[in-house]
């Protein structure tokens, strides 16, 4: 649906099971205002977060049509933290009319973060209602609902250039950003891996993304899956991979290769202290699809009955 002679506008949804009443209330409100949308369904709310994250910021170069995203948890905040993960996504959480008025005079937010906790279907809707009127730069709360001085105006249209610069480092004068050996980052540490017990990684270059990641001996990973295929050489010690997905299973050891496709669930156990090279493209996500106690419990099932 094109609003007032505008770009067509379509909305991306997801939530959690907190959050997913309330984002079918403002999915059914927007079909009713014959806004085109799209239902990414219900998942944890870092996923579905990151899911429409993405999608808003792959859909931003689109000169044809705006697209904006919607989310909903049982705060608003941790899918807000999740959204934001994405170049060009600018996710605000917002639980009155007056936030989602001044998130979008100021910050030009383009995903909309509800609490399913703590907003009624009904307030959500008015919140959602203004959020979809309000242009960036408009009178707002924080402007004493007056037009925005010059000085202020010209600040929020430079703000929107510059805030998608954070993060990115400057490119010094003759340098390549791209050559392999500048974005070497020989002076990061290992960091462990929270949600990976008996891991530690460190990046050592930036989209496309290359590490090196360390596991003690006995570790299992959870069976999980990343949004990217990557590619692994084990440099020492010793490993198994089970990739669920295909049922397969591959033993690897110092000098093998493996690659994993994008969205492949997979277990490891390590049988050695072991470390890896691994390269993929884009930023690091991982999503579990088990926890430690059924990852543990399975790959004891095998070693004790020889199955997968």
């Amino acid at each position: 649906m094109a609003q007032d002679g505008k770009r067509p506008l379509k909305i991306i949804a997801g939530a959690d099971s907190f959050g997913c009443a309330v984002k079918d209330a403002l999915l059914a409100h927007l079909r009713s205002l014959n806004i085109d949308v799209e239902d990414l369904g219900t998942a944890s709310y870092y996923s579905v977060a990151a899911d429409v994250g993405r999608c808003v910021s792959s859909a931003a170069a689109d000169s044809a049509s705006e697209t904006r995203g919607l989310v909903a948890c049982g705060t608003g905040v941790g899918v807000s933290i999740f959204a934001n993960k994405f170049p060009g996504v600018f996710a605000a959480t917002c639980l009155t009319p007056g936030d989602a008025e001044n998130t979008r005079s100021i910050n030009n937010c383009n995903v909309l973060a509800v609490s399913g906790m703590s907003t009624s279907p009904e307030s959500a809707i008015e919140i959602l209602d203004t959020w979809l009127k309000t242009p960036f730069k408009a009178p707002c709360p924080a402007s004493g609902s007056k037009p925005w001085p010059s000085d202020i105006d010209s600040f929020l249209d430079n703000s929107v250039s510059d805030m998608s610069k954070i993060g990115v480092a400057p490119s010094k004068e003759g340098s390549v950003s791209t050559c392999a050996i500048c974005c070497l980052a020989k002076n990061r540490e290992f960091k462990p891996v929270e949600i990976m017990p008996g891991g530690s990684m460190k990046i050592v270059r930036e989209s496309p993304t290359s590490a090196i990641v360390r596991f003690k001996a006995g570790s299992v990973e959870p069976a999980h899956h990343h949004t990217f295929g990557h590619d692994l050489v084990v440099m020492k010690g010793s490993k198994r991979v089970w990739n669920l997905s295909k049922s397969e299973k591959y033993d690897l050891g110092a000098g093998d290769y493996l690659f994993t496709p994008a969205g492949d669930v997979h277990r490891v156990k390590y049988f050695e202290d072991t470390e890896f090279f691994i390269t993929w493209d884009g930023h690091w996500d991982i999503f579990l699809d088990e926890d430690l106690d059924a990852a543990n419990a399975a790959v004891e099932k095998e070693s004790t009955n020889g199955s997968a």
